[in-house]
């Protein structure tokens, strides 16, 4: 029998999401080999009377279960050694602020395995909040821009209970260009509200030339906006192999772009996609970017610090490198909200946790009893086990010392 523990949401700021509905959980009781309760909380999105209603028991201690699983990092003095963890560690890109969580981690003798790493055979990722963080972040890009501009104001959506409250219909834009980078979960997100609005995919040629009389929009992935330095032929293997070789050309689409929705996987190693006299020059049009992605001091200069969900949008001045007032005439507003999925908690659970449900759990029983070294994508995901770092994540020996 497996006791498997949902987590309450410790991290500050709070987390309002859960990686188990009340339904899914309803549904993994009638598994018999597993048992589930929850660690009551007065933050989650789905409350104690909802699990109970399904079933669920609602306990304060939950040091006693096998597995306990989360969402975002939990405090390093509420770690329970010998245990099964499960969550975003936020630890594999060698976060500094981690580092400290991780060595607690390993040295407690637990088996942790993160979301961010379950991949399938192909090395797609199988799980994460990805879409929602495109919806809501595109969401918040049209609001900032129905600001800046005082065009239309929406409703924020963390004061939306759900994803159909958002208010779509007051959308009206005159007739600009909108850049997407990125089609991955994230950049899908985008399109996918930008389809719902209404407004017209173009080709990248036509984008870059035509000049439209209706608002129209592109999406772009790394090898539109990398070219290699040398003029020969790209290829999404040479890029990986040889990144140093490539320069960003995004400014070409900059400088008739009005909205940039950044939604792009960046490395460390990647060109940055735009200058600081990309942005500094007067071809340059763009007036909002929602970035998305969020890397600060990274690939895009305006992103200079994250925003929050109650104050989502700063102006940057691309002359003095400085945060003004984004209603500043010579200002680019930015939207840099790095936690979007807490603004539609329930809804983004709930896609969460049906993959959790469908993919992850029924694996549980057989990861256990082959004593976690099944050659499954569960062991792949694990990033410690038995008081040591697992051969794929050796490289955060450093990390942790």
């Amino acid at each position: 029998m497996i006791n498997l523990g949902i987590l309450k949401e410790e991290k500050i700021p709070f987390d309002y999401r859960t990686p188990l509905i009340p339904l899914h959980c309803k549904k993994i009781l009638q598994i018999n080999n597993i048992k589930i309760f929850i660690q009551s909380s007065n933050i989650r999105c789905y409350t104690d009377n909802e699990y109970k209603d399904n079933g669920v028991q609602v306990v304060d201690d939950i040091s006693f279960c096998d597995i306990l699983m989360g969402v975002k990092e939990i405090p390093v003095e509420k770690v329970i050694p010998n245990k099964i963890y499960l969550f975003f560690s936020h630890t594999i890109k060698m976060q500094p602020y981690n580092s400290n969580l991780l060595k607690k981690i390993v040295n407690s003798n637990i088996t942790l395995i993160d979301y961010e790493l379950l991949s399938d055979t192909n090395n797609d990722r199988i799980i994460g909040f990805g879409r929602y963080a495109g919806l809501v972040g595109c969401y918040n890009g049209f609001l900032t821009y129905g600001k800046k501009f005082n065009l239309f104001n929406l409703k924020p959506a963390h004061k939306c209970k759900y994803f159909n409250s958002l208010e779509l219909k007051k959308i009206k834009l005159p007739p600009i260009k909108i850049l997407v980078t990125g089609k991955g979960r994230v950049g899908r997100g985008v399109c996918e509200l930008i389809d719902m609005i209404g407004i017209k995919k173009v080709n990248i040629n036509n984008y870059l030339s035509v000049n439209y009389d209706f608002p129209v929009y592109v999406n772009i992935d790394f090898l539109d906006y990398y070219e290699r330095k040398d003029g020969l032929p790209s290829s999404e293997k040479d890029f990986f192999k040889s990144t140093n070789s490539y320069k960003s050309v995004l400014k070409k689409f900059a400088n008739v772009t009005d909205i940039f929705f950044a939604g792009h996987y960046y490395d460390k190693n990647s060109p940055f996609l735009l200058s600081d006299d990309d942005m500094k020059s007067e071809a340059f049009k763009v007036k909002v970017i929602a970035d998305i992605s969020c890397d600060l001091n990274g690939p895009i200069p305006s992103t200079i610090r994250s925003s929050t969900i109650l104050d989502p949008i700063y102006g940057y001045d691309p002359i003095t490198k400085k945060e003004v007032s984004f209603k500043n005439k010579n200002s680019i507003a930015v939207m840099a909200v790095d936690n979007l999925p807490c603004e539609l908690p329930r809804d983004s659970s709930q896609g969460f946790s049906e993959i959790l449900f469908k993919r992850v759990i029924p694996s549980f029983q057989k990861f256990m009893s082959t004593k976690y070294n099944e050659p499954s994508f569960l062991r792949k995901a694990t990033i410690c086990c038995e008081n040591k770092l697992t051969d794929r994540f050796n490289y955060l020996s450093d990390y942790i010392k």
